[in-house]
């Protein structure tokens, strides 16, 4: 009994020791998420290279389009928007498209500060870094889940439900980073898409989609917030068990953000679960 306890131990201690850290930097994003030296090669460093050259590519092609919409209107008699109208809009996007990852960058540090305000607020109450990491350290002080001597105590099962929750805490949110990189990928071809009326869904459908996913950070930090206001040395069986409904309230932050704003996924769990169904 005493080799399992300390098996146990040290794995728990194990994820709570490298888990918490990795949840800050893969939660709260900003516009350093752009400035990685191989992920700028891919967006491009201009007009004439990566994801740039191809949106550019795209614009002359809708240009194209609309000049042979335009011809054939002579002989169709289809309403068709002014050329004039069209080469202003063109103009116009074609210059926020080559501005598309600073504009993107700019909206993602709004997002970074509201959250940097929220946690702010918690650190000028609390006198404590609102993060993950300074989380475990107080959880740790307090000893509020203590399972040095019997593993298979409530606090043995409440701890090893937290690690569980914890992992699948991880996937989750760096299934979303990955998305987010997604998303960001796709802003000059969102962007690109209000040219022409019959494309302006796949600008609606990704600007929901990539704020659902940043909001869900400000979620985070209002959880955050409440998780740093409760007093853990008192170790008490409520303070433990609101411990892990705010652990698992962080997993559904996303389901939240969905129904409130509409757009992806990034629930582990459910993702797994609707994979095993096909």
């Amino acid at each position: 009994m005493e080799s399992i306890n300390t098996i146990l131990g040290n794995l728990f201690s194990s994820i709570d020791t490298n888990v918490y850290d990795v949840l800050d930097d893969i939660t709260f994003i900003s516009s350093d998420i752009i400035h990685d030296s191989f992920f700028e090669k891919i967006l491009g460093t201009s007009a004439s290279n990566g994801i740039l050259l191809i949106s550019n590519a795209l614009l002359f092609g809708f240009l194209i389009f609309y000049a042979i919409k335009y011809l054939f209107s002579h002989f169709t008699y289809f309403p068709i928007e002014k050329p004039h109208q069209f080469i202003i809009k063109s103009i116009i996007f074609g210059i926020c498209i080559n501005c598309s990852y600073f504009l993107i960058g700019q909206s993602l540090d709004i997002v970074s500060n509201i959250t940097l305000a929220i946690r702010g607020i918690g650190e000028d109450l609390f006198h404590k870094n609102i993060c993950f990491a300074q989380l475990i350290v107080e959880i740790n002080n307090s000893k509020l889940l203590d399972i040095s001597s019997d593993i298979f105590s409530l606090d043995g099962i409440l701890k090893a439900s937290l690690s569980v929750s914890l992992l699948n805490l991880v996937f989750t949110y760096s299934f979303r980073y990955v998305m987010l990189k997604i998303f960001i990928l796709l802003t000059p071809f969102a962007i690109l898409s209000l040219i022409l009326e019959n494309t302006s869904w796949f600008f609606k459908s990704w600007i929901r989609n990539l704020f659902s996913l940043l909001f869900i950070q400000i979620i985070v930090s209002l959880v955050l917030l409440i998780l740093f206001s409760m007093n853990y040395s008192s170790n008490n069986l409520m303070i433990k068990f609101i411990y892990i409904g705010a652990i698992y309230a962080l997993i559904k932050a996303n389901s939240f953000a969905r129904d409130f704003l509409g757009g992806v996924s990034t629930t582990f769990s459910q993702n797994v679960e609707n994979f095993l169904k096909k």
